[in-house]
């Protein structure tokens, strides 16, 4: 196995020896597993958004004995730093570090997400040419799969450069995810680098590919232009669709689930939801059939929220005299968001041109929440949050643990929610028995 993979698991073993890509190995396994022995379940994939988030998913997939998809956006994670600051080397580096500290042997899938023209925040907010952006997005690509990579979610769905109001075309979405895919192909094998899954599609462009007639086409389209390339043998094993939830809406549709599901199956694929963070109905992925689901702005959250409940602790401790300087660390977070104005990527349209002061406390609260992931690692955040760390352990308060355990408290739930507990050695037993 290549030094720079995620992980030295028996399932990743067992997956090169068949020559095939991990997480396809997982998905058909799983399938088989589910159609002889009636256990359904669902790839969780979390965002790592941050250094917390990304030991509390480890720490959970080895409570869950469960694989786990850590799958980043290039606005996290890429050859530029990202926000987390991380490039794609060091993202593996430092899943390998923190899966030896906590003695994790399971298998870790490493993935791109949602990766296009204009889905990294700074190519939009410039307005990149598309050229410039596709050469941006190919070198991403290429440094993914050096670093060992296993998945790339090529999502070529935004055109900055279209009128208002008008809607990309399905067609030309295909031919630039052949574009993507291709160049990826050409580069992986030119240079003898393990084979690797792709994800396509989006819940954004036309609905979502929950039109059924723009979800056929696409993958049509996508499987002749494949063919007409020489690259039969490549076959994206997730395509993303809308299944009802969004950025703020909460619902898993079931019946569009399973006729997107029934589809995708014909073309030997599996449905993944995005947007599945607080999700009302998690059971109900496994029991549809969803081969996976995407999280991230929940376990912000969470971590934001543990860390303003220490704060409480810490003011508390301040007013008794019993530490001389707080950290006033929401103050300084908040401030930092703020400053750095990606809270306004999630204004409303109602919302658009007002100052952050302008908005409703409800609103700003929300912003602050989601926003925070961009600036963790803004300077004044880090010293703030230390200087917290600090003054709480002087009452015996192991506040990185509680932060952990509080993020891991709503991970937990998916692995549980999606039938995961145990299923490497589920797995494990039914491949090699």
């Amino acid at each position: 196995m290549p030094f720079n993979k995620a992980d030295n698991s028996l399932l990743r073993k067992l997956a090169e020896e068949n020559d095939i890509p991990i997480m396809d190995f997982i998905l058909q396994n799983l399938k088989i597993l589910s159609d002889k022995t009636g256990i359904k379940t669902t790839i969780f994939a979390s965002c790592p958004n941050s250094e917390a988030v990304l030991q509390a998913s480890l720490r959970a997939a080895k409570r869950a004995n469960a694989p786990i998809e850590i799958v980043a956006t290039l606005n996290q994670v890429d050859v530029d730093g990202g926000y987390t600051g991380w490039t794609q080397e060091i993202l593996v580096s430092k899943i390998r570090e923190e899966s030896k500290k906590i003695n994790f042997e399971g298998t870790i899938i490493v993935a791109v997400d949602h990766g296009g023209p204009w889905l990294k925040d700074i190519q939009a907010i410039e307005k990149w040419p598309f050229d410039k952006c596709m050469d941006w997005i190919k070198n991403s690509f290429e440094k993914s799969v050096e670093a060992g990579y296993d998945l790339i979610h090529v999502d070529p769905t935004v055109d900055i450069t279209l009128p208002p109001g008008e809607i990309i075309s399905i067609d030309v979405v295909a031919d630039r995810t052949l574009e993507l895919i291709k160049h990826t192909e050409d580069f992986r094998q030119k240079n003898n680098y393990p084979k690797i899954s792709y994800e396509v599609g989006t819940e954004e462009v036309h609905g979502g590919l929950a039109d059924m007639n723009v979800f056929r086409r696409f993958l049509n389209l996508l499987k002749e232009g494949l063919k007409k390339e020489g690259l039969e043998d490549v076959w994206p094993c997730f395509i993303v669709g809308k299944v009802g939830t969004d950025l703020h809406t909460t619902l898993f549709d079931k019946n569009v689930a399973s006729n997107l599901i029934k589809e995708a199956s014909k073309f030997g694929s599996f449905i993944k939801s995005h947007y599945t963070d607080f999700v009302e109905n998690p059971e109900d992925y496994p029991l549809t059939g969803m081969g996976g689901a995407n999280l991230g702005p929940e376990f912000t959250e969470m971590e934001y929220l543990e860390l303003k409940k220490l704060e409480r602790i810490e003011i508390e401790m301040y007013e008794k005299d019993e530490i001389s300087y707080p950290s006033k660390f929401i103050d300084t977070i908040t401030n930092a968001v703020i400053k750095s104005n990606r809270w306004q990527k999630w204004l409303l349209e109602d919302e658009k041109g007002k100052d952050f002061e302008d908005l409703g406390e409800e609103r700003k609260e929300w912003l602050i929440k989601t926003g925070c992931r961009y600036v963790w690692t803004d300077t004044k955040v880090l010293v703030s949050r230390q200087r917290l760390y600090e003054n709480l352990s002087k009452k015996g308060i192991d506040t990185k643990n509680a932060v952990l355990l509080n993020i891991e408290k709503s991970i937990d739930k998916y692995f549980n929610a999606f039938n995961l507990i145990d299923i490497n050695d589920k797995l494990l037993n039914f491949i090699t028995y």
